[in-house]
């Protein structure tokens, strides 16, 4: 069984919902992720609710919480923002409670960009294990294109080149795959995975971390 993400419309910029895009919501007091290379700003990618990952999912992962996804988009392909441990992207995790908008870094620095839409997402189960033959099971079903597909929850990552699972930096086991995320249907409004690529965030809640990367 693997669930899909599939693109639902607009949504709220700063929902407490899986989505693309928006506002990242966080624990008040945590500041705008900046990248270790460049030192500007991150674009928020994506946020996930953990709860929406199922009782299955949840059991063997944590008691749940919110994944906030940045990368550096300031100078594509300099910061080295495909890396998990580079500095040039960003997994936050964060509990349920008490959240709210990350405010904007203030003073001389340029905003960070944003992505052009906010997207929803609707969660279908389909019968195959298999996460590329889901989605093209889908597509087939409802008539859709594969590239309204965002991604998946939980499951087992898709990988484009080789398996890249981390360890957690604390812990030293092999991290819980959370969501693999597509580019998204309009080129215009896309995040950035080197171009038709996908990305994979890890979490290992007990420690309180997570890890991000892409492959394309």
């Amino acid at each position: 069984m693997t669930t899909l993400m599939i693109e639902n419309g607009p949504s709220a910029p700063d929902a407490l919902v899986t989505r693309t895009g928006g506002v990242p919501l966080a624990v008040v007091g945590t500041e705008w992720p900046c990248c270790s290379s460049c030192e500007g700003p991150m674009q928020f990618l994506a946020q996930v609710v953990l709860d929406d990952l199922g009782e299955e999912e949840r059991e063997s992962k944590g008691k749940g919480g919110v994944l906030a996804l940045f990368a550096c988009q300031n100078d594509p392909g300099m910061c080295d923002d495909w890396e998990p441990r580079s500095g040039g992207n960003r997994a936050l995790l964060f509990p349920l409670d008490g959240l709210g908008p990350i405010p904007l870094p203030e003073g001389d620095e340029e905003p960070p960009l944003v992505l052009g839409d906010v997207r929803a997402v609707v969660l279908e189960r389909e019968s195959e294990e298999d996460y590329d033959l889901a989605r093209a099971a889908w597509a087939a079903r409802s008539e859709r294109p594969k590239l309204s597909v965002l991604g998946q929850l939980g499951g087992r990552p898709a990988w484009i080149q080789a398996d890249e699972t981390p360890s957690c930096p604390s812990c030293a086991r092999t991290m819980p795959f959370i969501v693999q995320l597509e580019e998204g249907p309009d080129h215009s409004t896309s995040m950035n995975f080197g171009g038709a690529g996908s990305a994979y965030a890890f979490a290992c809640e007990p420690c309180g971390h997570a890890l991000f990367l892409w492959q394309c």
